[in-house]
């Protein structure tokens, strides 16, 4: 097979294909990306065997992947082609605009990625346990269709299919919304003074870790699905909104004695408890039915090998840890282990933990 793109995802895919055993070549229009990506171990280069390949792999810009994926149709004529934009009906649409082969062309998204882009960061485990949407047109071909799913597998992803509207629909939602919702909070904090930056906690640190993401990367992105994200950013606007009016009257009665808030409490009070219901919605371990975990917080020192120490020691108390999020003491020399299990387990941890010498917070 051939892969176009030697970025993370294509570079990444090739690492992961390579280590199942497929027989995978490189092509990218910078020699310095594709020479890393196979130094890395994702592949040969196209140009030392020849070329022509069963399944072309399309990990360019999503800005050009119509453009690569029509010319890798038109190319190698007998070649299923897919490709992993995060993005589908723009790219469904320029295929079908240049009338190429749709019968050889599924597209593709491996829910996977990183901050930070490049060959250099790309991991051969990064599609383990991922979401893989395989995209088929409307009549690409059930070998064709089989051809992309098994890749997907190969390399550890659970796949879904999906028609493309739908695809977009469903990124803008768990994907694109929380990028735009991410950049925006952490924008906030270019005028904030360093005192108050020093407050931040681990709160803040987990709504903006996907701002530090691909300004140009995502720019694409989220131009490609302007549609389906215009429509879901419209229903926060209006949430957003109402939360405003309300907090402006709360604001205005303060002090007030004879002026009751309810209604502007309940627009706070919803706000927040439709977000618990939204939270618990999110799928579970392995794809399951959310399951509710409880933390146990274990002080770690900030030591070489602490962290090490505690983990083998939940192991050895016989209790699987769901989660782990550190958060690191403000100006102190440990952080705060929260290790999320499921509930009859958070008392025989705590003891197990007691007993190796932990200082375990209520």
């Amino acid at each position: 097979m051939l892969i176009r793109g030697t970025g993370l995802i294509g570079t990444s895919l090739g690492i992961a294909l390579t280590r199942a055993g497929y027989a995978v070549s490189l092509a990218d229009p910078s020699p310095t990306a594709q020479g890393l990506a196979r130094d890395l171990g994702a592949g040969r280069l196209a140009l030392d065997e020849p070329e022509d390949p069963d399944l072309v792999v399309v990990a360019a810009p999503p800005d050009v992947t119509a453009d690569v994926v029509v010319d890798s149709l038109t190319r190698w004529p007998r070649a299923v082609v897919t490709d992993v934009a995060s993005v589908k009906g723009v790219v469904l649409d320029g295929v079908r605009r240049a009338r190429a082969d749709l019968t050889r062309y599924v597209g593709g998204h491996p829910m996977a990625g990183r901050e930070r882009s490049g060959a250099g960061h790309a991991r051969g485990d990064l599609f383990e346990g991922r979401a893989w949407v395989v995209v088929p047109t409307e009549t690409s071909t059930k070998a064709a269709v089989d051809t992309v799913v098994e890749i997907a597998r190969a390399v550890g992803s659970a796949v879904s299919v999906m028609s493309a509207a739908d695809h977009d629909a469903a990124v803008a939602a768990v994907s694109h919304l929380p990028q735009v919702a991410a950049s925006l909070v952490a924008a906030q904090l270019r005028t904030v003074d360093e005192q108050a930056l020093a407050l931040a906690g681990q709160g803040v640190r987990d709504v903006t870790r996907i701002a530090a993401s691909d300004p140009r990367l995502w720019t694409q992105i989220l131009a490609g699905n302007a549609a389906s994200l215009r429509t879901v950013l419209a229903r926060v606007r209006d949430d957003l909104g109402e939360l405003v009016e309300a907090l402006t009257a709360l604001d205005g009665e303060a002090g007030a004695d004879d002026s009751p808030a309810v209604g502007s409490l309940e627009v706070v009070s919803r706000t927040i408890t439709h977000g618990n219901t939204g939270h618990a919605r999110i799928p579970g371990k392995h794809g399951a039915a959310p399951t509710a975990y409880e933390i146990v917080t274990a002080l770690v020192p900030d030591t070489p090998g602490a962290l090490g120490r505690l983990l083998t020691d939940v192991g050895e108390a016989g209790v699987n840890l769901e989660e782990l999020e550190i958060d690191h003491g403000l100006g102190q020399p440990f952080g705060l282990a929260q290790i999320s299990v499921v509930p009859a387990a958070v008392e025989p941890l705590q003891r197990a933990l007691a007993a190796k010498g932990w200082r375990v917070l209520d």
